[in-house]
């Protein structure tokens, strides 16, 4: 049999908090809807009959009501007319019909009692009102999960209004080894878009340059603390010196909250300071895609190199970029798989400064 669903949900005013049932509809039924169930119902009728019916229905309710006469569906419905407002004298002028005039529809005692009887009640699991984070977005990039502290973060979702001014609500920015900074300059908080300044906690090795956001906010004066967590981790640029010279210093990338990183830079070529994007991709063979992009979605790509185990790599630059090659060293091969399919998705992309100097 089917049956009527419902969801629990916070009554917030009521002390000490109390729990109210909420009518989660299965679908919705306009008039084609309603005049082929009719026909359903009674194959003597088509659904057209059923829907000049209906509309006749509708008129003549319409009829009645400006009529002033009340209508009974029997064993139904009653249409009638109320009224709502204020009068200062038996005689005072009525107020505008649109704020006191209002049609009534009564769900009679016999039909109300027969749908009780009958009905199956499923309840839900409970869900709560909280911050959602869609998508995090460097508008100076123009990248998506980009976090750098010369930038602004565009945070966009759903009930992520807040007021930065109350001690418990907020948005905080926390790396996934230590390292936790409230944030404190905003350039707008809505309901939909939250936009940013951020403040860039350090974490204790320069390869640990991976994050999470997280928004908190109360939606009534007295309610629970709500907090939304952005469901994917944010990644600071990171930047490779001296990438000309003969003994470069060793980088780690690629890594997350790991004392050791998993892939270090150990050398390259390059003529001039540049950044670019460093991708790597989950091959379903358990492989990883390692390539270089620049700046923007959809640009310009090197060539694609597969990797299936721990060892020296190299990276050839794109068409008119200042790095020619990009030497690596993929010291972890198992947890960089492992991180990368757990926590990104199967894609994970580092931003990395390169500089001659």
């Amino acid at each position: 049999m089917a049956s009527i669903q419902c969801r629990p949900e916070v009554n917030a005013l009521t002390v000490p908090q109390s729990y109210k049932l909420r009518y989660v509809p299965r679908d919705s039924m306009g008039t084609d809807g309603l005049a082929a169930a009719m026909a359903a119902e009674n194959p003597n009728y088509s659904v057209e009959d059923n829907k000049t019916m209906l509309a006749n229905l509708v008129r003549v309710l319409q009829k009645n009501l400006l009529n002033g006469t009340q209508s009974t569906i029997d064993g139904a419905f009653t249409f009638g007319i109320s009224f709502t407002g204020r009068l200062d004298s038996p005689d005072a002028p009525l107020p505008p019909l649109e704020e006191i005039l209002h049609v009534d529809v009564h769900v009679l005692a016999a039909f109300l009692k027969e749908i009780r009887q009958q009905a199956q009640i499923e309840r839900l699991a409970m869900t709560e009102k909280a911050p959602l984070i869609n998508a995090a977005q460097d508008t100076v990039l123009g990248l998506s999960d980009v976090l750098q502290s010369g930038g602004a973060l565009r945070l966009t979702g759903s009930n992520l209004l807040f007021d930065p001014k109350k001690a418990d609500e907020g948005c905080v920015i926390e790396g996934t080894r230590s390292g936790r900074a409230a944030q404190t300059r905003f350039v707008g908080i809505a309901n939909s878009e939250v936009t940013l300044l951020p403040e860039v906690p350090a974490q204790p090795d320069p390869w640990n340059n991976e994050y999470q956001i997280a928004i908190a906010t109360h939606y009534t004066e007295n309610g629970t603390l709500r907090t939304g967590i952005y469901r994917r981790k944010l990644r600071a640029p990171l930047t490779v010196t001296k990438l000309g010279h003969p003994n470069p210093p060793d980088v780690g990338i690629l890594t997350g909250n790991a004392a050791a990183p998993y892939v270090k830079v150990t050398g390259g070529a390059l003529s001039a300071d540049e950044t670019v994007r460093l991708q790597v991709l989950l091959e379903h063979d358990g492989s990883l895609s390692l390539n270089l992009l620049d700046m923007s979605e959809g640009g310009r790509a090197g060539a694609v190199v597969k990797v299936s185990g721990s060892g020296p790599i190299t990276l050839n630059g794109f068409s008119g970029s200042a790095l020619t090659s990009l030497a690596l060293s993929v010291n972890n091969f198992a947890d960089l798989v492992k991180m990368i399919r757990s926590g990104y998705g199967g894609r994970l992309v580092d931003v990395l400064e390169l500089k001659v100097g």
